[in-house]
């Protein structure tokens, strides 16, 4: 983030379904607030095992900037890393080496990290929040950071959340977009840059089944298999061919087969229905993965990216997860967030992540990647 700088986030992935494995939440990258949990030290180049997990089957991971989630099969959430403006929910806002559970989450279906904060989305349908909460994130109607987990005023019939950097998006069972939080470049998509404290309909959306969220632009993939974008757009994170910020969605040139969707903090991924990758935007880390380091304000194909199950954007790099179980990623790598053992940037997909195989889930954070 996710920015994630702002991580954004990032949207939660898709839910696993490999039996639990002792140790089998893995982290590597950079590990300056605990967010690859155990003894606060430099970088990880490669995998190590996130200490304090319960064991229990994970169907969902979310990384922040530097903090992290994991979504657990009996509907609790357990979080670590920083924690210095609460979101890690767990009523104080003392760092954590090791997972620890959330205060008072239950029955929760998926999560969400942005940059300093966090989202969950239950069951029944609605949503909650917790962490920073300067520019109205939290969609509590304040602007109080919050240490345990607070509902998101007016939210029911939610079916899908992710987190930006300070915005949060959620889609209705209708098909509709909700947005709150920080709104200077449009990322809520209402036509306006005010900044909002509960929740704002996204102008001109329909028939939306996932979201995303970067630094300050935010995505939707529709029924039909189209995305489109809004808000940031300086380095082509929207896709559209252009540079201009948009305050109301545009459509993604060429994409029309999205199954899945991830956003950096200015760069955008989706994953195709054919297995393969398209992305776009920023891309001086390489990050894109075409072999070079040029920005792409259109989409383009990410190369040696087939077969591909799962997508996931961190700040500056990108994660794939194969069919076959095995992590490759491609971008920023100054903490090893790679996972091939250097801290050389990659312009091109790595081979399968050092040690990695089973995996089901994984996310993307600031300057760290998780897989589960």
């Amino acid at each position: 983030m996710s920015l994630l700088m702002l991580l954004g986030s990032w949207a939660a992935l898709p839910a696993g379904t490999a039996a639990a494995q002792e140790g089998r939440l893995k982290g590597w990258g950079a590990n300056d607030n605990y967010q690859l949990g155990g003894t606060l030290t430099s970088a990880k180049y490669k995998p190590v095992t996130i200490p304090g997990a319960t064991g229990s089957d994970i169907d969902a991971l979310a990384a922040g900037y530097n903090h992290s989630l994991s979504l657990l099969s009996n509907g609790t959430v357990e979080s670590w890393g920083r924690n210095a403006e609460g979101q890690l929910g767990i009523g104080n806002a003392s760092p954590q080496d090791q997972a620890s559970t959330v205060t008072g989450l239950r029955g929760v279906v998926a999560v969400a990290a942005g940059y300093y904060h966090s989202l969950a989305l239950l069951a029944d349908g609605t949503v909650r929040a917790w962490g920073l909460n300067t520019s109205g994130q939290l969609g509590d109607n304040t602007v109080t950071n919050r240490t345990t987990p607070v509902t998101v005023a007016g939210l029911t019939n939610v079916e899908a959340i992710a987190a930006g950097s300070y915005h949060s998006i959620a889609v209705l069972a209708d098909g509709t977009v909700k947005t709150w939080g920080s709104n200077g470049n449009g990322q809520l998509g209402d036509n306006t840059v005010t900044n909002r404290t509960t929740p704002v309909t996204a102008t001109g959306l329909a028939n939306v089944r996932g979201v995303a969220g970067g630094y300050a632009h935010s995505l939707a993939r529709l029924a039909d298999g189209t995305v489109w974008a809004w808000g940031r757009n300086s380095e082509g994170q929207l896709g559209d061919n252009t540079t201009t910020q948009r305050l109301v969605a545009v459509k993604t040139d060429t994409i029309t087969t999205a199954r899945e969707i991830s956003a950096g903090i200015y760069h955008s991924v989706t994953r195709l229905a054919d297995g393969t990758v398209s992305n776009w935007g920023y891309n001086a880390q390489g990050q894109l993965g075409d072999g070079t380091t040029t920005n792409r304000p259109a989409p383009i194909v990410l190369d040696g990216a087939t077969g591909i199950r799962a997508v996931s954007a961190g700040g500056y790099h990108t994660l794939v997860l194969n069919r076959d179980g095995k992590v490759s990623a491609v971008g920023y790598n100054n903490n090893g967030q790679l996972g091939d053992g250097t801290a050389t940037n990659r312009t091109a997909l790595t081979t399968p992540v050092n040690s990695l195989s089973s995996v089901s889930v994984i996310a993307g954070g600031g300057e760290f990647s998780l897989a589960g």
